[in-house]
């Protein structure tokens, strides 16, 4: 199946791109790394700081999310929202330049507002996909957008190693490059505009009551309900795997830092095939059903781990000794941006049209949530096994099969 408006969907997917450099350089590996190596001058209290700047801006996101979807919608101006937290973003995160040795509150204050902004921009980009394709595309649109992310994911590792000595800069250059990449979505992409209320209201009154409104009326559509349970379990496993990857990587299996440079674009590459490639299956198969296929191999991946994974697991590949958490860990990547593209999919199958922003609020208030109770199931178990990092991945994996469950009780859309 072709898609009509490709345009658009090209300006669209190139926020995903802006976006994926933002989650590679800063969430997932340097301004991670320099906080608590530089910042907090590798003290133990760094890495509860750096939880706390977690926790607190996904706590933020989660709330802001839900209202901030309503009001988008009554208004519609999701492009204004996405421009004020795109620019939370990128500002942000350019002045992470100026942060250094001592500075914790500083880089921590930078990190909070910068994650707020990448965390709740995401509920107007998402709300865009029915906007520029029918139903019938959804699945494909998705998939572009997390296919050309981990394009920008790619690039944004490589140019980690010309500046691995000077990271400041790097803050400074993806700060840059995130409003770049924005840009297109804001100049190219024009927003349809329905059932504008003209009347002064109170939107923040309104976006609130409009929640409220919204639980009720999730209850009462059963798939939408369901989904969004079984969305909370299994993207809390996979959220976690990504927070944890690196970490597990480093301590159980002893990887050094270019090991896991290495690690990290063997996962995108195989999360860009995997994002193109469920596209095409989500079309053919339906979209619950490549979901499903997708938890599936979750699971034997999880068991993979627990069972053939340790240091020396090396195998022997035409001569090459290379370690099996390469393997399985590309393996993984197939469906690490697959589960997500497939999911955006389904949920804006089965939102309401005219609701579209208010509901992928709740969408991202169940991505949000979910982060913060898979790291401490990770970390709780972690710790009172005695570090043992391989029966928290078991634990955290477990969810999958919760999501299993609750994602086979949507009847309505295959």
């Amino acid at each position: 199946m072709k898609i009509k408006n490709k345009k658009d969907v090209f300006v669209w997917s190139l926020y995903d791109f802006a976006n994926s450099t933002y989650a590679t350089i800063i969430v997932a590996f340097v301004f991670a790394v320099f906080f608590k190596n530089v910042v907090s001058e590798e003290k133990p209290e760094g890495d509860f700081y750096w939880s706390l700047g977690i926790n607190i801006s996904m706590i933020i996101s989660a709330v802001l999310n839900p209202v901030c979807g309503a009001i988008a919608d009554l208004s519609s101006n999701k492009k204004k929202f996405l421009f004020f937290f795109t620019l939370l973003c990128a500002i942000p995160t350019s002045l992470m330049y100026f942060t250094g040795t001592g500075t914790i509150f500083f880089a921590l204050l930078l990190f909070i507002l910068s994650n707020i902004g990448f965390q709740t921009g995401m509920t107007f980009y998402d709300a865009f996909i029915p906007e520029i394709g029918t139903p019938e595309e959804y699945n494909k649109i998705s998939g572009i957008g997390y296919a050309v992310g981990y394009i920008g994911s790619l690039i944004s590792v490589f140019l980690v190693f010309p500046l691995k000595d000077n990271p400041n800069l790097l803050f400074l250059i993806t700060g840059f490059l995130i409003i770049l990449f924005s840009l297109p979505i804001f100049l190219g992409l024009k927003e349809k505009k329905h059932n504008v209320i003209n009347e002064k209201i109170n939107y923040i009154k309104y976006g609130i009551n409009k929640v409220k409104n919204s639980l009720k009326n999730i209850g009462k559509t059963p798939d939408l309900k369901n989904f969004l349970i079984s969305f909370f379990f299994y993207i809390d496993s996979v959220n976690t795997i990504i927070f944890f990857a690196g970490i597990f990587a480093s301590t159980t299996l002893g990887f050094s830092i270019t090991q896991l440079a290495i690690f990290f674009i063997l996962v995108q590459i195989t999360a860009l095939i995997g994002s193109l490639l469920f596209s095409k299956l989500g079309d053919k198969l339906g979209l619950l059903k490549a979901l499903n296929i997708n938890l599936f191999f979750w699971v034997i991946i999880i068991l993979s781990i627990f069972f053939f994974v340790d240091k020396d697991s090396y195998v022997n590949i035409a001569g090459t000794e290379i370690h099996l958490f390469y393997i399985i860990g590309s393996f993984a990547g197939l469906f690490l941006g697959s589960t997500q593209s497939l999911s955006r999919a389904l949920m804006s199958k089965l939102l309401p049209l005219e609701s579209k922003a208010e509901f992928f609020g709740f969408y991202a208030l169940m991505d949000k949530t979910s982060t913060l109770i898979g790291p401490l199931l990770f970390g709780s178990v972690s710790a009172l096994s005695g570090g043992d990092q391989k029966l928290a991945v078991l634990t955290v994996g477990m969810l999958f099969i919760f999501g299993f469950f609750f994602l086979n009780k949507i009847k309505t859309v295959r």
